[in-house]
């Protein structure tokens, strides 16, 4: 009775939670998008790199990249316009929980290899850039390979009481007395690209350390790459700069005269090198001066 008992009171606790709401309303959006602007942010957002299949041969953002993690494998999902396995019959409001929330239009959430938590404050006119850049995306009708990890990760219910404890908000907001340079460098690197979620240290949940490990490197990644410490003491002792840093995000070459290689190559080759200089200089010179790091 006590082993009944127990899987009745487990199987409660994932209805509870199946039926407890984490959805915020999404207002309708009617802005105008920028089709330029939307592609600029993907590609900064790490959208095309993340949801390509390079390996494979795969299409651009049809999906299928596999992210081996510690609790298994997660898979890209297709975001082209095919409505049978991507985002084709979704609406621009569907597409605004997914980025900002991390949820289906089911409100079912995202594995959090996703890196949603990083574009929370994203504006109704980004995701309005965002949306229509995806729609001039040619749709690719094929299936990724079903995300199947063992229990009880591979309840996703579950993964509300995760974002209970580890969805943390983004550090996107101007700090007063800063340079425009510095708070855009701000904007992009705590928000758009994201690269916190690589380069700080896991908890044994998958939770962001952002309070002991923020920035301090993290040594196991999905494909088992490495992440350096980039806090601006780590890169001033291994002799960046905001030159040295800004052309690396363009061309990957560190100033030893090495390449990047792994995941931030990657990051590099379909990513950074398309953004444009400015925008990598105040990515570097806040990286270079995190004053409140």
């Amino acid at each position: 009775m006590g082993v009944v008992a127990l899987m009745v009171a487990g199987a409660g606790g994932i209805t509870g939670l199946r039926l407890y709401p984490v959805a915020n309303p999404v207002e309708a959006i009617t802005l105008i998008g920028d089709v330029g602007a939307g592609a600029y942010l993907a590609r900064a957002s790490g959208c095309i790199a993340c949801h390509t299949n390079v390996e494979g041969g795969g299409l651009p953002l049809a999906g299928g990249a596999g992210f081996e993690t510690q609790f298994g494998t997660v898979y890209a999902a297709n975001l082209t316009t095919d409505p049978e396995f991507g985002i084709g019959d979704w609406s621009i409001e569907d597409f605004a929980k997914a980025v900002r929330q991390g949820l289906t239009p089911d409100d079912v959430p995202y594995y959090p290899v996703f890196t949603y938590a990083f574009y929370q404050d994203f504006s109704d006119q980004q995701i309005a850039d965002l949306w229509v850049a995806f729609q001039t995306v040619a749709p690719v009708n094929e299936p990724v390979p079903i995300t199947d990890l063992a229990f009880p990760f591979s309840e996703r219910d579950g993964l509300k009481l995760w974002r209970a404890a580890f969805l943390h908000a983004p550090r996107t907001t101007p700090v007063s007395g800063q340079s425009d340079i510095w708070n855009r460098g701000r904007a992009l690197v705590e928000g758009a690209t994201h690269c916190a979620a690589c380069h700080t240290e896991r908890n044994i949940a998958g939770g962001r350390k952002v309070y002991t490990g923020r920035m301090e490197g993290n040594d196991v990644l999905p494909g088992g790459f490495k992440a350096p410490a980039i806090t601006s003491t780590a890169l001033v002792a291994s002799g960046w700069d905001v030159d040295s840093l800004s052309y690396a995000l363009q061309t990957g070459i560190m100033p030893s005269g090495d390449t990047f290689g792994g995941g931030m190559g990657e990051v590099v080759q379909m990513g950074t090198r398309f953004m444009t200089q400015e925008d990598r200089i105040a990515m570097a010179t806040y990286l270079m001066d995190q004053s409140d790091e």
